[in-house]
Parts: structure tokens; C-alpha cells; sequence
């Protein structure tokens, strides 16, 4: 770990520029994006919400959780998501997961669905993907933060140039890693990562959204858990546990 202060400290305090805390693997790599204007600027909006009384999602420790749950010399595997959730207690910094004792969203319940049809694992009775973060799952919202009940309100202010320059470092990593990407939106914004079948070396395993809206349409049946074991297998690497512990 750095000797630095923490990313909380370098979004809402201060102000100068410090070193973000966070793993070494992740600090050093994202030194420039956090040196640029487009993170003071997003400094500078945040500070301005929370000045102005308004309650942001999640939390300010938080707000980084992917990156330090999931180091990136120990990604295996991302999942893209677009916005956190913007009710009371949902987010807590991982894409499509929830906080314990919160009922599982519509999109995450869908994903259960998957997970029970491809693995034949039934669904916890939460919905915190904790556990698959700490096996080398990247959960990564495209915005890492939210205005409560106002959904998509902090997005085009500095957080999507943020998580480019992570998933492009993730993509420059020479060890075999499968990008999950559910939804128009999440494709296009890794669409610069080469898949295997494109003399790439990454698996690249694209589908429609879990959401209600079009789940019915490519995403049920498209068993992105098996194809990432199989892939993750046939690379000399250790399969994801996708059962979540009670």
C-alpha cells in the first residue's frame, strides 16, 4: 500500500493533489488520470454537491471499492456496469450489487436466474457480490457515484474518462483476462478490447442486458459464467467460485 491519502481524502478534501491510497498495482498506473484536470473538476462538482446538502451514493469510502477489492494484478474477469444504485442503502461501490438486507434488483435477480440456468447454483438470499470481487472479479460502474433518487445525475462529469484509462490499463495486461459486457452500453465502451477470435488475447463475451427490459432478448441463455471458467481453464488459470456465501 501507498503511504498516501486516501482516495476520499482526494475526492472531497483539500486542496491539493494527492497520491490516491490504493494498491500499488492500481495507484501507479493511475497516476496521470488522477494528476488531470478532469479529476479536479470532478473534485470540484462533488465538493459542490455535498456542499449544497446533497446526499451521494455510495459513500465516500466507497467510492473506490472495486479498485481496492480487486487489485489489478489479480484481475481475472470484469464486469461493466453504467451508474450505481441511487436508492437509500443500495450502492456500496460494486457494479449490479447491493448491500445486505437489501432486496436484489430486478437486473440482479436475472443475473441469479443466469447463474441457476448455466451452473445450476441457486440464488443467495442477498445480493452483495463481494465474494466474486475478491476472486479477481472487477466490478466496475462506467460513474462511480450517484445523486440519490436522481439517477444517471453525475454522469458526463469526469468519472467515464476515469474508468477508460482503468479498463484500457486492465486491457494492457499481458495474462488472459474475460471482459463482460452486458448491453449496448458497456460494448461500447470497451469496444477497443481485442477478443481472442479477433487476435486478441482476451475473452471478450458480449450480450444483452440483464435488465427486465432485455433480458428475454440474448441475455438469458448466454451463459457468460461457463464460457469465463472454461476460457479462464483452458488459460492455466483457477475458475471463479460464482456461489456467494450466505
Amino acid at each position: 500500500m501507498t503511504d498516501t491519502p486516501s482516495p476520499t481524502t482526494y475526492i472531497t478534501e483539500g486542496t491539493s493533489r494527492p497520491q490516491p491510497q490504493l494498491d500499488k498495482s492500481w495507484a501507479e498506473p493511475l497516476t496521470p488520470i488522477f494528476a488531470s484536470p478532469v479529476m479536479t473538476q470532478l473534485r470540484e462538482f462533488l465538493l459542490t454537491e455535498k456542499a449544497a446538502g446533497k446526499r451521494i451514493f455510495p459513500k465516500g469510502s466507497e467510492y473506490f471499492a472495486a479498485l481496492n477489492l480487486t487489485p489489478l494484478d489479480k484481475v481475472r474477469v470484469v464486469i461493466l456496469g453504467q451508474d450505481p444504485y441511487h436508492g437509500e442503502g443500495q450502492a456500496h461501490g460494486l457494479c449490479f450489487s447491493v448491500q445486505r438486507g437489501v432486496r436484489p434488483p430486478p437486473s440482479l435477480v436475472n443475473i441469479y436466474k443466469e447463474l441457476k440456468a448455466d451452473l445450476g447454483i441457486d440464488p443467495p438470499r442477498h445480493g452483495n457480490l463481494t465474494h466474486w470481487a475478491e476472486q479477481g472479479v472487477l466490478l466496475l460502474n462506467s460513474v462511480l457515484t450517484v445523486e440519490m433518487a436522481k439517477a444517471a445525475s453525475h454522469q458526463k462529469r469526469g468519472w467515464e474518462q476515469f474508468t477508460d484509462a482503468v479498463i484500457a490499463e486492465v486491457a494492457r495486461q499481458e495474462r488472459p483476462i474475460v471482459f463482460i459486457l452486458w448491453g449496448a452500453y458497456a460494448q461500447k465502451k470497451a469496444a477497443f478490447v481485442q477478443d481472442v477470435t479477433q487476435g486478441g488475447r482476451h475473452l471478450v463475451i458480449r450480450s444483452a442486458h440483464p435488465s427486465p427490459l432485455s433480458a428475454h432478448n440474448g441475455f438469458l441463455g448466454s451463459r457468460p459464467f461457463s464460457r469465463t471458467n472454461d476460457f479462464l481453464r483452458q488459460n492455466g488459470q483457477a475458475e471463479i467460485d460464482w456461489r456467494l456465501p450466505e
